[in-house]
């Protein structure tokens, strides 16, 4: 059976100084045996079977250290279950936060939103546990997390399996096994290679692992489990870093800032705004009376306020332009990501861009380094990171703004600043756009960047933040080497 083997042809693609023509890939196939085509819903189409997967499984089983079925008896799953659908009461506030499957795979997951104490199911059963493997079964098959202290206790979605091991060092085993290519491919379809659009816990039971002796499990699970203490202790300095500058500035919650406004109308915000002040904007969410008290805050209380595009602040900031991509193989290319993926330690990179092709644009406008910080500019805008140094060569896409700060003694607390909910509302008032929100590198430019009057709390918290950062890239680190030892060692992956 084969699958698409269609020629592709691109042109006029950065005028490139030679005539690159694209052969087409090399045919993907791979025998389906009756039985599987009847178990697959007598489906006889290339794209009904996952040729992939039926050569990750072939390659578990025959990997030298034998294979077990995950949740078996001989497996190592003790327990794996998602919580049933209900209907969610979402409030304001309460003291029932609600993490989403997408916030599972960032480094620093936080609630967006809260449900009722009314809320018609058991909350306590949706609280996960350290030690758990979550799993996403629907939408984006197979994204996984660990639970550490970050995640401990909290609520999650209702369609997220909890995985528990039997010993205490499976969890982190299976965290990796889920991590690699191979188990990727596995997880995504059935035992007979069939691509799935969802995953019951049932699932489980047909997944095929590698049983690695207990020493390497252990080793594994070690790595992962160190990698998480890493991310939790820099998510701790992260928090302790904004502590400093909310005492520093006497920043309240900004729920707590009181707004006046024109009139007293119940769920209507009115509000005047003189003409000098219009700056060419007619849309209300950009002269919103919060932002006049935050500027007069943070005005009283610090020791300057500069823009964010002072030369003192930042080098530049970049706005990449559109371009037509070519993507070419990890060998020959540079690792891409997009906006979803900017809060994740570790990007799935899934896309290289030609390294022949793209060179000056690369180079120029896309090219990330360390320190520098990224913010979103399209479809969900004000997302902000700090690049950690596994991250640096690695490019980004021009959804994304690119600050170099003047240097590395403030770009800790530059980020500091602005990825607080204060800089938060200070970047995303100049949204605009009737159908995708947009900002572009002016309106970053002119976010405004108080500065402390006590410059060694000010020194203090860039620290703090440039410990966390290094920290995350420690984190990174120790999950790729558990990677490594999981298919080199275990799995028995071919070398390119």
């Amino acid at each position: 059976m084969v699958g698409n083997t269609a020629p592709r042809h691109i042109h006029d693609i950065e005028k490139p100084e030679k005539d690159y023509t694209f052969l087409p890939d090399k045919p993907k196939s791979t025998s389906v045996s009756l039985n599987d085509i009847i178990h697959n819903k007598m489906r006889f189409e290339a794209s009904a079977f996952d040729l992939e997967a039926k050569a990750a499984i072939n390659l578990v089983k025959y990997s030298k250290y034998g294979y077990v079925y995950l949740w078996s008896n001989n497996g190592l799953v003790a327990n794996a279950f998602h919580r049933p659908r209900f209907k969610r009461l979402f409030v304001e506030k309460s003291a029932f936060p609600i993490f989403q499957p997408s916030a599972i795979s960032e480094i620093y997951p936080k609630a967006q939103q809260y449900i009722s104490e009314k809320t018609d199911t058991n909350i306590d059963l949706l609280k996960v546990k350290k030690g758990m493997v979550l799993l996403t079964i629907s939408g984006t098959i197979g994204k996984s997390s660990f639970v550490s202290s970050t995640l401990d206790g909290n609520i999650l979605s209702h369609d997220l399996l909890r995985i528990s091991g039997k010993e205490q060092y499976d969890g982190g085993y299976i965290y990796t096994f889920f991590k690699t290519d191979t188990g990727q491919k596995i997880l995504q379809s059935n035992n007979y290679g069939a691509v799935v659009e969802h995953i019951e816990p049932e699932h489980l039971q047909n997944v095929v692992i590698p049983n690695a002796p207990e020493d390497i499990k252990n080793t594994i699970h070690r790595l992962i489990e160190t990698s998480y203490e890493l991310r939790d202790e820099s998510n701790e300095l992260m928090d302790k870093a904004e502590d400093i500058l909310y005492e520093e500035l006497s920043l309240p919650s900004l729920d707590d800032l009181k707004v006046s406004y024109f009139r007293d109308i119940d769920n209507v915000r009115n509000f005047q705004v003189k003409l000098s002040r219009l700056n060419m904007r007619f849309d209300g969410s950009y002269h919103l009376p919060l932002i006049d008290i935050i500027e007069d805050h943070i005005k009283k209380h610090a020791k300057d306020v500069k823009k964010l595009k002072d030369p003192t602040l930042s080098q530049k900031i970049i706005l990449p332009g559109r371009f037509k991509r070519v993507y070419v193989d990890k060998n020959n290319g540079v690792p891409f990501f997009g906006g979803k993926q900017l809060l994740e330690l570790s990007p799935n990179c899934e896309k290289y861009l030609s390294k022949a092709l793209h060179k000056e644009r690369v180079a120029e406008q896309l090219l990330l380094k360390e320190n520098c910080i990224l913010v979103t500019r399209s479809g969900t805008i004000g997302k902000t990171n700090i690049v950690p140094k596994h991250l640096e060569n690695w490019a980004a896409n021009e959804h994304i703004l690119r600050i170099f700060p003047f240097s590395s003694d403030i770009s800790g607390y530059l980020y500091c600043w602005l990825n607080s909910e204060y800089g938060y509302s200070l970047i995303t008032r100049n949204t605009y756009g009737a159908v995708v929100d947009e900002i572009d590198s002016n309106h970053l430019g002119d976010v405004s960047i108080p500065l402390l009057k006590n410059q060694d709390k000010q020194k203090e918290i860039n620290s703090l933040v440039l410990k966390a950062n290094q920290l995350r890239s420690d984190a990174y680190y120790k999950e790729q080497e558990a990677i490594r030892i999981m298919n080199e060692d275990v799995i028995g992956v071919p070398k390119n």
